[in-house]
C-alpha cells in the first residue's frame, strides 16, 4: 500500500516563536513562513472536499472530548494512510465483551497538543466515520517495540545528560581555513563536524575548535573487519573517551552501520550495534558528562526490500527498531539522522518526482529516525541538498538532483532549520557540507555551501532564520 506522511507545524516558523495559526484556517489562507516569502506547501488543506482533512477533523474532535481539551492550536500532526493488521482497534484495550472492528485502513494521526509534551495517536476509517483512540502511540500503524530483546549482559548506562541545551545548527568542514570559519560565521552556525578514524589525534581540532569559538561535533569510524570483536569494542570506547576528556563536545558513534560497507556482511543488525554504543556511551560519560553522545545515523535506504535485510544490509526503518528494541536508547542523548536526498522543500511530505518513499521528505525522514524512541531527539548528523550548478553534470548515481539549483539548496537548508528548530524534536543538525571541493564519482562538492565561485547563499539563508 502506498503510504504518505507529512509533520504539519503550526507554531511560527522563526525559531523566536511569534505567533500561533489555528487548525481551521481556511484553504489558501496564509500560514506561518509566509512572511518569509517561502509557501508552506503540502498536508491536506482546511476544506469540505479534503477526506484527510474531514478525517483529522473527526480525530481530533473525539480527541478533545477523551482528553478535556481545546486542540484548535496544536504543537504538530502527522498523518498518514495506513494499514492495520489486528484492525483498527489494535491499539486499544476494549471493555470485556466488546469485538474489535474489522477495519483494516484507513488514516493514522498522531497530534501533539500545544500545551503538553503527550502526544495521542487516533485512528479513523477511510470514510472517517469510525475512530480509535490508541492508548499509546505506535510505530507506523504497529506497535511500538518493547525493550525485551535487550542483550541482559549490557552494563547500566553511567548518568549524565547533554540534551537540556535548545536547538543548535553546524556544518561538517574538511578544517578551519579562513574561508571556512567566514562561512560558519556568516550562517551562524556554532557547531562544526569532522569525521575521525579510531587512532587519530583529535586534540588538536578541539583546541582549534574552542579557540574560534565553535563547539566540535566527532564521527568516529574504525576497523569495519573488527567491530564485532568485545576487544575492539573496547578499545573503540577508550579512544572516544578521551576524545570527550580532551573536550569533545559531542561524539557520533560509528557511521551508517546499516551497510556492509560500514559493518560486516551478514552481521548487520541493530542489535549488533547496541554493545558498541553502550560500552562508548559509559566510556564517554565517565570521561566527560557534557559529552553529547549520538547514535551512528543510518544510511537512508529501501534498497533491501519487503523483508528490509539481507547480509548486505537493512533498510533504515527496520535497522532503527531492531536498535531501539535492543535497548539503544538508553545509551545516547539523541538519534543521529541522515538526509541527504531530497529535491523538494522539506516542507513538503509528497510530491518528489523519483517516488513518495518516505526518506525522500525531510518531515518522514524525521518520524523514521525517531519514532521508536519513545521522544528521544534527534541529531541531524548530516543534511544537505546537492547542486550541481557552477560544476557541471552530475555522475549517474547522482543525476535525481539535476536540478535542483544553488537558490534551492540555500533556501531548503533555511526551511529545513525552521522545520527542525519549531518541531521541538531536534536537538542538533549538521549541514552536509560547507567546504568541501571534490567533484569526481562522489560530488561532494556539490553538497558544498561554499560554491566553486565563492560565493555562500546558504549562509545567508540560514543567517536570517537563525537571528
Amino acid at each position: 500500500m502506498t503510504r504518505k506522511s507529512l509533520t504539519l507545524t503550526l507554531f511560527a516558523v522563526l525559531i523566536v516563536i511569534v505567533g500561533l495559526t489555528p487548525l481551521a484556517a481556511s484553504a489558501g489562507s496564509t500560514l506561518p513562513g509566509d512572511a518569509q516569502g517561502v509557501r508552506q506547501d503540502g498536508g491536506p488543506t482546511a476544506t469540505p472536499e479534503d477526506p484527510a482533512w474531514l478525517a483529522f477533523s473527526a480525530a481530533r474532535d473525539a480527541l478533545e472530548e477523551e482528553i478535556g481539551q481545546d486542540l484548535t492550536f496544536v504543537r504538530s500532526w502527522t498523518y498518514e494512510e495506513t494499514e492495520w493488521e489486528g484492525g483498527i482497534d489494535d491499539c486499544v484495550t476494549l471493555p470485556e465483551g466488546e469485538e474489535p472492528r474489522q477495519i483494516y485502513f484507513g488514516w493514522r494521526f498522531v497530534i501533539a497538543p500545544l500545551y503538553s509534551s503527550a502526544q495521542y495517536e487516533v485512528r479513523t476509517s477511510f470514510n472517517y466515520q469510525i475512530v480509535a483512540i490508541c492508548d499509546e502511540v505506535t510505530v507506523s500503524g504497529t506497535s511500538a517495540p518493547e525493550q525485551t530483546n535487550a542483550d541482559p549482559n549490557l552494563p547500566a548506562p553511567v548518568a549524565g545528560s547533554a540534551v537540556s541545551q535548545g536547538f543548535e545548527i553546524g556544518g561538517q568542514i574538511t578544517g578551519f581555513y579562513p574561508r571556512t570559519r567566514e562561512a560558519l560565521n556568516a550562517a551562524k552556525m556554532k557547531w562544526a563536524k569532522m569525521q575521525l578514524q579510531v587512532g587519530m589525534d583529535g586534540s588538536g581540532f578541539i583546541a582549534e575548535a574552542h579557540s574560534y569559538g565553535y563547539k566540535i561535533l566527532f564521527s568516529v569510524i574504525g576497523d569495519v573487519n573488527q567491530v564485532m570483536s568485545p576487544a575492539y569494542q573496547d578499545t573503540y570506547a577508550q579512544y572516544v573517551a578521551g576524545l570527550a576528556a580532551a573536550g569533545a563536545d559531542g561524539i557520533e558513534i560509528w557511521n551508517e552501520m546499516n551497510i556492509d560497507r560500514e559493518w560486516p556482511a551478514g552481521q548487520i543488525n541493530g542489535a549488533n550495534y547496541v554493545p558498541l554504543l553502550a560500552k562508548s556511551y559509559n566510556a564517554i560519560k565517565t570521561a566527560n558528562p557534557n559529552t553529547l553522545v549520538i547514535t551512528g545515523a543510518l544510511a537512508p535506504t529501501g534498497f533491501f526490500g519487503v523483508a528490509g535485510c539481507t547480509d548486505q544490509g537493512c533498510n533504515d526503518d527496520v535497522y532503527t527498531q531492531q536498535m531501539a528494541a535492543a535497548g539503544a536508547g538508553q545509551y545516547a542523548d539523541c538519534i543521529g539522522v541522515h538526509y541527504n536526498e531530497g529535491i523538494v522543500s522539506p516542507r513538503q511530505g509528497s510530491g518528489d518526482p523519483r517516488d513518495n518513499y518516505p526518506t525522500r521528505y525531510f518531515g518522514t525522514m524525521l518520524n523514521r529516525a525517531i519514532g521508536p524512541f519513545g521522544g528521544k531527539k534527534a541529531c541531524f548528523t548530516e543534511i544537505g541538498y546537492l547542486t550541481p550548478e557552477g560544476y557541471g553534470e552530475l555522475p549517474g548515481g547522482f543525476a535525481w538532483a539535476s536540478e535542483t539549483s544553488i537558490a534551492e539548496q540555500a533556501t531548503w537548508l533555511a526551511e529545513a532549520a525552521v522545520q527542525a528548530a519549531s518541531s521541538g524534536r531536534v536537538r542538533l543538525m549538521i549541514v552536509f557540507n560547507v567546504d568541501f571541493q571534490v567533484w569526481t564519482s562522489d560530488p561532494q562538492a556539490g553538497y558544498a555551501i561554499i560554491r566553486k565561485d565563492g560565493s555562500c547563499p546558504a549562509c545567508t539563508a540560514l543567517a536570517g532564520v537563525l537571528q
